[in-house]
């Protein structure tokens, strides 16, 4: 069991891009002072992923050490759109959006920290009493020489793109968070030093001690290259099945395996240092697959799933437990068999993804969408790598 030194030590410098105030935040940290820590994450998508993951496991450092951990659900920020790291307007949200969105958030966080001893709050509640006029004084705390300083939007004025009026309100407004909640830290990744430091401006206009600001390395996504978004489809959600979480986790690229040891599955430099010896390339990517889902779904679980990629995948097998579905009627299209999986978004999807070759039945590729199929009970049709679905007819 390691002390409370060693400890905040961990905290202020495993996976820690930067500290602002560093020797302020230390000695508040050995102080026995219970400290107010803030996240907020706004909800633009059904659902937090293994990014999200990354600033929540520091959160839950913070709350191990005994401090009040506070969580923000933006369901007014996002309605602005957070500008960070953005190459172009994000599209609004609609009211009905933000509320879908927020539904999963709390049982989502709760598989890395312990919400219930949390205090949770939705921005909504002070920005929609407090009206027009606390935005307007927010407006006058920073000049828009300021606030366009920042890279993202320079790199967009620069390239001839719009900076909408509405997205320079956005850190200020999460500065703003900070004062309602009297936070003393902020957490953040990389992507948000400068909304995080305006929050210390912000606090600084109404009187308060200045938090101090921790952020956290970005975790690219599937493709290695951008970070983790739903919104770009490289995601690994924190939600997602144990045979989902293992299957993509083995797609990812062989470079990022260090890092996602360490942002991913909480593994220390020494701890994967000793792996990348002792396994080969697959061997070690397969033992990352089961320490994640170990993480979200338990041991057994992540033991199965990897049991399974292993038959599937390796021994090219189709598993037993596939979901069946059922249709009425004798012949279909390739196309309408693949939709009536349920697993795509539309018939034009079904289409291209058996144009592409990403479609087999009884393990016969099948490229036109078109071509008519006569299925029996139990037919087994094979969507991309990992979906497998059981004919039954109606």
């Amino acid at each position: 069991m390691k002390s409370a030194d060693e400890r905040i030590k961990t905290l202020l410098t495993r996976n820690v891009e930067e500290v602002v105030e560093c020797r302020h935040l230390e000695e508040a940290l050995h102080s026995g002072k219970k400290l107010r820590v803030k996240l907020g994450i706004d909800p633009t998508s059904p659902d937090l992923h293994l990014g999200h993951a990354v600033v929540l496991r520091k959160l839950k450092e913070f709350q191990e050490l005994g401090h009040q951990i506070v969580l923000i659900i933006g369901d007014f920020t996002a309605r602005i759109g957070d500008p960070s790291g953005r190459s172009e307007v994000r599209k609004p949200l609609s009211g009905t959006d933000i509320k879908e969105n927020k539904k999963a958030y709390l049982s989502h966080a709760g598989k890395v920290i312990d919400v219930k001893k949390a205090e949770i709050f939705h921005n909504s509640s002070w920005f929609l009493k407090e009206g027009v006029e606390k935005i307007i004084e927010l407006s006058s705390i920073a000049s828009m020489q300021q606030v366009l300083k920042r890279a993202d939007f320079k790199k967009r004025l620069d390239a001839g793109q719009d900076v909408t009026l509405l997205e320079t309100l956005y850190p200020l407004c999460q500065g703003y968070d900070s004062v309602k909640v009297k936070a003393d830290v902020e957490l953040g990744g990389t992507d948000q030093t400068f909304n995080l430091l305006m929050g210390r401006r912000v606090q600084r206009h109404f009187g308060m001690r200045e938090q101090d600001i921790l952020t956290v390395p970005l975790l690219e996504g599937l493709d290695g290259v951008k970070k983790m978004s739903k919104s770009i489809g490289n995601y690994i959600g924190l939600d997602e099945t144990a045979d989902e979480m293992f299957g993509k986790t083995m797609s990812l690229p062989d470079g990022l395996m260090e890092k996602y040891f360490s942002l991913a599955a909480d593994f220390d430099e020494d701890e994967i240092k000793k792996l990348r010896k002792q396994l080969k390339p697959r061997d070690l990517k397969a033992r990352l697959g089961f320490e994640i889902v170990k993480l979200y779904h338990g041991e057994e679980a992540a033991q199965r799933a990897r049991e399974r990629f292993d038959k599937v995948f390796s021994k090219k097998e189709v598993p037993e437990d596939i979901p069946t579905f059922a249709m009425e009627g004798d012949v279909f299209s390739v196309a309408d068999l693949v939709s009536g999986t349920g697993t795509v978004k539309s018939k034009s999807e079904a289409w291209r993804i058996s144009a592409q070759g990403g479609v087999e039945i009884n393990e016969v590729v099948k490229r036109d969408p078109s071509e008519q199929i006569k299925p029996k009970d139990g037919d087994v049709i094979r969507i991309g790598k990992k979906r497998f679905f059981r004919f039954r007819k109606k």
